[in-house]
């Protein structure tokens, strides 16, 4: 986990955004196709969540050490 985490850390804001988008656009595909019932990988429900919450933590605080 350590590791992800800092990988994130290391990109700049516009990278976040970038990263924050296809992940939103990746939990998207997973809740229609599971949707449409063919759950393809339910274990990727949780990994993305967790990324998005990542990214957004890092992102605030950026925001907040400003």
């Amino acid at each position: 986990m350590g590791n992800a985490v800092t990988e994130i850390r290391k990109k700049d804001a516009a990278a976040l955004a970038d990263e924050l988008r296809a992940l939103r656009k990746e939990q998207f595909k997973l809740r229609m196709s599971a949707a449409s019932g063919q759950p393809a990988r339910p274990d990727q429900h949780g990994k993305v969540r967790r990324n998005i919450a990542r990214v957004k933590t890092v992102l605030r605080e950026r925001r907040s050490a400003k």
